[in-house]
């Protein structure tokens, strides 16, 4: 795969990935609290092996020199898929377009420390499946407050497990991971939180630990602002 990635062949993908099988990936993606899942392979390998989903990703992860990372390093991968990134990237290049600037065409446009630096909030150091992180929970952050990982660029980044009601009784129903960007790490407002749900956790490369990200939730960088800002000041 080079370098030089055409935005409607990934803005293609997503649409492919609409119509193709849509209920095997209604399944892939249905929050279903833990799907073990020993995977024989890098994390690289697995996310290779699922193009419909990762294509993209995959480019973006090489455009910002992170393959040796994700093919080595013991270490958590909380996997954006295509439509995270093609989400981006349309907001992107129309606020680029009202501001009287080019707009991007192609991935290799985005300079590669950008590329890095948002991928890495992703990636976390050490193996940890769903049973290793604290409760939280959005309407009780005091109590539940989940807890603060450094990103693999250190960014502060909430990890937390939300627990599910079972006939109308609380905490005793399905568990699903939660990652959330914070505006500001020093406060548990709600309103700090910038979170996306994981929809299958636990799958297990032999090096790593995979929880893939719900397709449906928010878009790749997490605040669009910022990704477009860097982007600005690299770019020049």
């Amino acid at each position: 795969m080079n370098n030089s990635f055409p935005l409607k062949y990934i803005f293609g993908c997503v649409f492919a990935a609409l119509l193709f099988s849509a209920c095997k990936k209604d399944e892939y993606y249905q929050d279903s609290g833990t799907t073990p899942a020993l995977y024989n392979g890098t994390v690289l390998d697995y996310l290779h092996e699922k193009p419909l989903h990762f294509d993209t990703v995959e480019a973006v992860i090489k455009l910002a020199g992170l393959e040796n990372a994700l093919r080595n390093d013991s270490l958590t991968f909380f996997a954006p898929t295509d439509r995270y990134v093609t989400s981006l990237l349309r907001g992107f290049n129309n606020r680029l377009y009202k501001m009287g600037k080019d707009t991007v065409k192609t991935l290799d446009e985005i300079p590669a420390i950008v590329w890095n630096k948002y991928m890495s909030m992703y990636i976390f150091r050490g193996v940890n499946l769903l049973r290793d992180y604290p409760q939280i929970d959005f309407d009780l952050l005091q109590v539940y407050g989940g807890q603060i990982y450094l990103s693999y660029n250190n960014t502060p980044m909430n990890i937390g497990v939300t627990y599910g009601s079972s006939g109308g009784v609380k905490y005793v129903g399905y568990r699903q991971l939660q990652l959330s960007f914070l505006r500001d790490p020093g406060s548990l407002s709600r309103i700090n939180f910038i979170n996306v749900a994981v929809a299958s956790c636990n799958i297990q490369p032999h090096h790593a630990a995979v929880h893939v990200l719900r397709d449906s939730d928010g878009y790749f960088a997490f605040d669009s602002d910022n990704f477009l800002n860097d982007y600005l000041a690299y770019k020049q």
